[in-house]
């Protein structure tokens, strides 16, 4: 049986696991806490509840009613996603294991803004990075920087560890992780700044120190899901997931659906696209050799 992996339990992740689960295929989803839904105080705008309802427990419901229909729920935080080394299907790779399968769909919402530093935006390409196993390699021999204090600046931190000659934790005034990688060089400070001509040659602190640098890899809080694009290759419209019709990405296999993909940032849109993305995934799996 061919497997779908879908990222993100919020109504459009759920909506697309239970239209391929009850399509044949095998589902997992791959879930860190419920997201944005969880923050909604009272929802009185969405079809089928004669009462309101808290975003929780709208997402409790939702998530049992796949469940009774026999999908896998995996708890953990995502930190990459990228093809088999047969390019015939794709790995998640979560805090503290692995998972495969012939189709995702990313339904984890929008992506987390980084944080307002100078220089951030304007070197963006120029040497400010948001995917370590993409652009690792053009920093052999050099110093790169990680910017984030959580589990995935410290998977991003690690690709780069392989190809740099010395590598840099910016937790930007977080706390330093309990377990740090040997090699790995921690801050605390907060920041202030990066700086380079044309290209990152610095970053400097509150304090007005500065750190000579060749690279920033940001990676605050936890993958969004235009990080996690951009290390498989799926175009993006602005922030966002580009998708057609179909909820189809660019990359055969991958599908998106919810606020990844932007426009209205509702349950209702989130629900209908998860919807048709459960059921192009289903499709696609269909037509997959055994």
């Amino acid at each position: 049986m061919k497997h779908l992996l879908v990222i993100g339990q919020g109504p459009a992740g759920i909506s697309a696991a239970v239209y391929a689960k009850r399509g044949g295929a095998a589902v997992t989803v791959v879930a860190n806490g419920v997201g944005a839904l969880e923050k909604a105080e009272r929802i009185e705008n969405y079809y089928g509840f004669g009462e309101p309802l808290t975003g929780r427990e709208l997402a409790a419901q939702g998530v049992e009613g796949a469940k009774r229909l026999g999908v896998d729920f995996v708890e953990g935080e995502l930190v990459g996603l990228r093809f088999k080394d047969t390019m015939d299907g794709f790995v998640a790779e979560l805090v503290h294991r692995t998972l495969e399968a012939d189709a995702v769909v990313l339904a984890m919402g929008a992506s987390r803004l980084a944080p307002p530093l100078s220089g951030l935006k304007e070197l963006e390409g120029h040497g400010v990075s948001y995917c370590a196993i993409c652009d690792a390699f053009f920093y052999r021999g050099k110093e790169a920087a990680v910017l984030g204090a959580g589990d995935y600046a410290l998977a991003e931190a690690a690709a780069l560890l392989l190809h740099a000659a010395k590598v840099h934790l910016l937790t930007n005034g977080e706390a330093a992780p309990a377990h740090v990688p040997a090699g790995l060089l921690v801050h605390t400070e907060r920041l202030a700044a990066i700086e380079g001509e044309g290209r990152v040659e610095r970053v400097v602190f509150a304090g007005g120190a500065t750190l000579p640098v060749n690279g920033v890899f940001v990676a605050v809080g936890t993958a969004g899901s235009t990080a996690i694009a951009k290390k498989l290759g799926i175009l993006l419209d602005g922030v966002y997931l580009k998708v057609n019709e179909k909820m189809e990405t660019n990359v055969p296999g991958v599908f998106a659906a919810g606020d990844a993909t932007g426009g209205l940032l509702q349950v209702a849109k989130a629900v209908h696209e998860g919807a048709v993305a459960g059921l192009s995934a289903l499709k696609f799996l269909r037509g997959k050799k055994a």
